[in-house]
């Protein structure tokens, strides 16, 4: 269990290290990694268009396992971060002085690869899709439940940059052969951001919007033109609330469960040291 606990506990350490500067005019911000961004493998039905115009299907993302009994990618791109939040919820509540959590999510979360019955995606084979459309969800669920308290949720898709997950799959020469046909599908696939500054756009830009001006059903795309200019674009998410909140309640109930696994370990560790 130790990969949970550790989240747990650095959330604690957070918290209690961060009540010290409630006195300074900061706005907390969470952001998740941006990393796990690129979708599964293109489907054929789909056609060549669609997946250009997205950026899709430059790798096959795999699952697993963890320690902790969960699904990996949901884990590391969901959950992780859900416990997060609540251990920091009394720092980020604050209707006097609004708070915003922005994620970072991807043009490939699609609807039809989440199942509200499993929505840690055990059974698919498109974990990433599912679990950036169960980021959407949550985002949705906790402006729901949390907007009168001064936290505001947002999300964000940075595009396809060249970082060093893709320098992975092919070296790093390969990709700057490949570069001058990329720049030529920028003028086709805006999504084609390509480096790390340019998938910031629509992240900068949310930060220094006031966050209870904006729509929480929106997702805010970074793009870049065929010639590298950067600019934002919104879409409509996919979902709707009752779903949102019925995933919420769900994560509510995996964080009980799991939190009193914790402590039953805790608890056999601490009587099987005090026998020693």
């Amino acid at each position: 269990m130790m990969s949970f606990i550790c989240v747990w506990r650095a959330g604690i350490g957070t918290r209690q290290k961060l009540s010290v500067l409630l006195c300074w005019p900061l706005t907390p911000l969470l952001r998740s990694p941006l990393s796990r961004w690129i979708s599964a493998t293109c489907s054929p039905c789909s056609g060549p268009p669609r997946n250009l115009s997205k950026a899709e299907g430059l790798l096959t993302q795999g699952d697993k396992i963890t320690a902790d009994g969960l699904q990996e990618v949901f884990e590391t791109n969901v959950f992780g971060h859900f416990i997060l939040i609540r251990e920091l919820e009394p720092l980020l509540c604050h209707s006097d002085s609004p708070s915003q959590l922005i994620w970072t999510s991807s043009r490939n979360a699609r609807k039809s690869n989440f199942s509200l019955e499993d929505f840690q995606h055990s059974k698919g084979k498109e974990p990433y899709s599912s679990s950036k459309y169960a980021t959407d969800l949550l985002s949705v669920a906790l402006n729901r439940n949390f907007n009168q308290q001064g936290l505001y949720s947002n999300v964000v898709c940075p595009g396809t940059a060249l970082t060093n997950l893709t320098y992975g799959i092919l070296p790093p020469f390969i990709w700057t052969l490949l570069m001058p046909a990329i720049l030529l599908l920028r003028f086709f696939a805006n999504a084609f951001t390509l480096t790390p500054y340019n998938g910031t756009e629509a992240l900068v830009w949310l930060f220094h919007q006031k966050p209870e001006s904006l729509n929480p059903l929106i997702k805010y795309l970074s793009a870049t033109t065929g010639f590298g200019r950067n600019y934002i674009m919104t879409q409509k998410m996919d979902l709707d609330e009752d779903t949102a909140e019925k995933f919420y309640q769900k994560l509510l109930e995996l964080e009980k469960h799991i939190r009193v696994t914790i402590q039953k370990t805790d608890n056999q560790a601490g009587h099987s040291g005090s026998c020693l």
